[in-house]
C-alpha cells in the first residue's frame, strides 16, 4: 500500500504535516494525498530535491476521493515553519511565501475528483537563477474551502505533502547559543536547585538538530553538576530560533557558579545520514550562596562595624573622665596654694 501523508488544518492555525497513512473527513467528505510513483521513487513519505539556482524539478500529487460524490479541491504550496509544540507546519493561505511555496507551481490550482477515484495533479519547482544556497522546507496542500463563506469562523481543511528542497551551492551550516541565563534557588540545606535557560539559533543555511549538554561548576571547576535528560530540540530550519530550558537538581553552593550548554550540530545530508559538526559553546554567571554563608557575610561586616562604633565610644567616654580628672586635680591644687598664701 502506498504511504500518504496529511495536514489538516484551520485557516487561522495550521496544524502541521503529518507522516504516514491519513485522511481529512468532513462528513461525507472525505480525501488523502500521497506522492505520485516515477523516477523520484514509488513509495515515498515526502517530496526531496536538490536544485542548483535557475533550475527546475517535475513531480505530482495525487488526490484519492474517498467520498460518496465528486470533490472539488483548491492545491496551492506554502512555506513552512517551526510551531512552538516543536512540529513542522506551512504559512496560512494569506501568508507570503518566499521559497518552496513561490517556487512550486501546480499545474492547476484547483482540482475535481470523482467518487472513490483518484486524480494525478502535476507541479513544477522552478529555483530562481539568484536563490541563495541552502535548505528550504515547505509543502503542496490541496484546501477543502468552508461550504459558508460567509461564515464568522472559516475553517479550511487542508491535506499536504512536505516539500524539502536543497538548492545546489556552498552549504554553511551553523548554530548559536544565545541569550544564556542561569538561576539558583538554595535553601538551608548544602544543595539547591538552579535553572539554565538559552536559545538555539539557526544561523547557517541547513535544516538543522543538536545534541545538547548543560554543565554547573564553581569556582576553579568545583562542584561540577552535569544536567541530565535534556530534551532534542526540533529540526530548526534557517533563521528559526528555539527556546531551551535545562532545570538541573542538587547543585552545590558554591557562591560563584558557572553555567555551560555544549551545542553539538546535527546536519542530516541528501542520503539521510547524519554527521555532527564541531561544538559550540556559552557560559554564563550566577551567585549561588547558602543561607548561613549570606547571613555570616551579611552579620560579619556589620558586628565588626559595631564593634569599632562601640570601640570609639568607650575610647572617647574614657578620655572624657580622664580630662575631667585632670581638670579637678589641677582645680583642688590651685585651690590648696591659694589658702597657704
Amino acid at each position: 500500500m502506498r504511504r500518504t501523508v496529511a495536514l489538516l488544518a484551520a485557516v487561522s492555525t495550521v496544524l502541521g504535516l503529518t507522516a504516514g497513512p491519513a485522511l481529512a473527513q468532513e462528513g461525507d467528505v472525505a480525501w488523502a494525498v500521497r506522492t505520485a510513483s516515477n523516477t523520484y521513487g514509488s513509495d515515498r513519505s515526502s517530496y526531496s530535491y536538490a536544485v542548483n539556482p535557475g533550475g527546475s524539478a517535475r513531480d505530482s500529487l495525487v488526490v484519492a476521493n474517498r467520498g460518496a460524490g465528486p470533490l472539488r479541491l483548491s492545491v496551492y504550496a506554502a512555506d513552512g515553519l517551526t510551531t512552538a509544540a516543536g512540529q513542522l507546519d506551512l504559512l496560512p493561505r494569506d501568508r507570503p511565501s518566499r521559497g518552496v511555496g513561490a517556487w512550486v507551481e501546480p499545474a492547476t490550482g484547483t482540482v475535481t475528483v470523482p467518487a472513490g477515484r483518484t486524480v494525478e495533479v502535476p507541479f513544477t519547482v522552478s529555483v530562481p537563477a539568484d536563490a541563495t544556497p541552502g535548505d528550504y522546507v515547505g509543502g503542496i496542500l490541496t484546501s477543502l474551502a468552508p461550504p459558508d463563506p460567509t461564515a464568522r469562523v472559516a475553517v479550511e481543511r487542508r491535506l499536504g505533502i512536505k516539500i524539502k528542497l536543497r538548492v545546489g551551492g556552498d552549504l554553511a551550516p551553523a548554530l548559536a547559543v544565545e541569550d544564556l541565563r542561569v538561576d539558583w534557588h538554595g535553601s538551608a540545606a548544602a544543595e539547591g536547585d538552579a535553572r539554565v535557560t538559552y536559545t538555539l539559533h539557526n544561523t547557517g543555511n541547513a535544516v538543522q538538530s543538536a545534541r545538547q549538554a548543560v554543565t554547573l561548576t564553581g569556582p576553579f571547576g568545583w562542584f561540577r553538576t552535569d544536567a541530565t535528560a535534556i530534551a532534542a530540540p526540533p529540526q530548526l530550519l534557517p533563521g528559526e530560533r528555539w527556546r531551551v530550558t535545562v532545570p538541573v537538581a542538587g547543585v552545590a553552593p558554591a557562591v560563584l557558579l558557572t553555567a555551560t550548554a555544549t551545542l553539538t550540530p546535527l546536519v542530516t545530508d541528501e542520503s539521510g545520514s547524519t554527521t555532527a559538526l564541531r561544538p559550540v559553546t556559552a557560559s554564563a554567571h550566577a551567585w549561588a550562596l547558602p543561607w548561613a554563608l549570606t547571613v555570616l557575610l551579611i552579620a560579619g561586616p556589620a558586628a565588626v562595624a559595631g564593634g569599632v562604633v562601640l570601640t570609639r565610644r568607650h575610647r572617647r567616654r574614657r578620655t572624657a573622665r580622664e580630662q575631667a580628672r585632670i581638670q579637678a586635680a589641677v582645680a583642688e591644687a590651685l585651690r590648696g596654694k591659694a589658702e597657704a598664701v
